[in-house]
């Protein structure tokens, strides 16, 4: 390989001529290649080599070259291996990626070399270059090969296309060999299919509850804005409404049609005026104004809690204070992402 050599000549190669020969499998080719570039690329190839060098040395024989064979790939593959050490001794690992045309064709082969050879840097570009050519029919191969392989972030590409398009994996024919003949894969796939599924319903859920914690900590912000300053169709005893609208009139605004129809409604059970209380409530779970509160029955609620505190209520009062735990939680994380904005026009400033 001289034409590779070449380019490496006045670094690793150090300007001395071939003194490893890397055969391919059967015999059939044979690569001239440096020792020093084969042991800095990969600590199996240096390990290799270095016996081999041991052992002609013992055996007396001197000017010859020690022959290092890969076996399980094809001849075009072990040089295209090669090929990408040297590369990757010049270019200090980024080489490889570069190499388009030997990663399209020698992708699969380059990626067990490199796993067995202990190259990192090749590994992660296979990695790479197999998973953009992952299609519904070559997943479950490779999804194989990865296991095999120890190649975690192709493992990951593959179980997120396998999760996307399930149905049409299940038609292919490298599915159907493997029900046939490895059904225990086929339940390991199936089990984390499920469990990946559970940990995205699970998120579903909690993203949901965070949801509904937000809006009930701005309804409270805005029960205190239209008690203590009012809003357009509300205000605060002895004052009028405001005249223009509030920044989150959305919200205010539903507010506001709930506290005048709880202010006239006098309907046994009915489930608006039941909502309105339980709202006041989580004010006053949520109030640390020592004073006087504008917000009416703050003070009744707190003297109740207090009352339900001391008597050690049962599993509903937990499930409540968790709530209120929950809503004080997201009132923080709220105020502090309307803070952020404020902090980055300051530093601008």
């Amino acid at each position: 390989m001289p034409e590779m050599c070449e380019a490496q000549r006045g670094g690793g190669g150090g300007g001395a001529a071939p003194d490893v020969d890397v055969v391919t499998n059967g015999g059939r080719r044979k690569i001239p290649a440096h020792s020093s570039v084969l042991a800095s690329a990969s600590p199996v190839l240096g390990s290799i080599v270095q016996r081999r060098l041991q052992k002609e040395r013992e055996s007396g024989k001197t000017g010859g070259r020690a022959v290092v064979r890969i076996r399980g790939v094809t001849d075009d593959a072990a040089a295209a291996f090669v090929r990408l050490l040297y590369a990757g001794r010049c270019g200090e690992g980024g080489a490889a990626a570069e190499d388009g045309e030997d990663m399209e064709k020698h992708a699969v082969p380059l990626l067990v070399l490199a796993h067995a050879y202990q190259v990192p840097w090749l590994k992660r570009a296979c990695e790479g270059a197999i998973g953009a050519r992952l299609t519904a029919d070559t997943v479950v191969d490779v999804l194989q090969l990865a296991a095999l392989c120890d190649a975690p972030r192709l493992h990951l590409r593959c179980a997120r296309l396998l999760a996307k398009e399930f149905k049409a994996v299940e038609k292919t024919e490298a599915w159907r060999f493997m029900q046939e003949n490895d059904p225990w894969q086929e339940l390991d796939l199936l089990q984390r299919l499920h469990d990946a599924d559970l940990r995205r319903r699970r998120w579903r859920r909690k993203r949901a509850e965070q949801r509904v914690y937000m809006e009930l900590s701005e309804a409270m912000g805005c029960l205190e804005h239209i008690c203590t300053e009012g809003c357009t169709e509300v205000g605060p005893a002895g004052r009028a409404p405001a005249a223009t609208p509030c920044a989150r009139y959305a919200t205010c605004r539903g507010l506001q049609l709930l506290i005048r129809h709880f202010s006239r409604c006098h309907r046994k059970g009915c489930a608006r005026c039941q909502r309105m209380w339980q709202l006041l409530r989580l004010h006053a779970a949520l109030c640390d104004q020592p004073a006087r509160c504008n917000t009416p029955l703050c003070a009744q609620f707190k003297l109740k809690e207090q009352e339900k505190a001391a008597a050690k209520a049962g599993d509903d009062d937990d499930k409540w204070g968790l709530l209120v735990k929950k809503v004080k939680a997201a009132r923080v994380f709220s105020s502090l992402a309307s803070r952020k904005p404020m902090s980055s026009s300051f530093s601008q400033c």
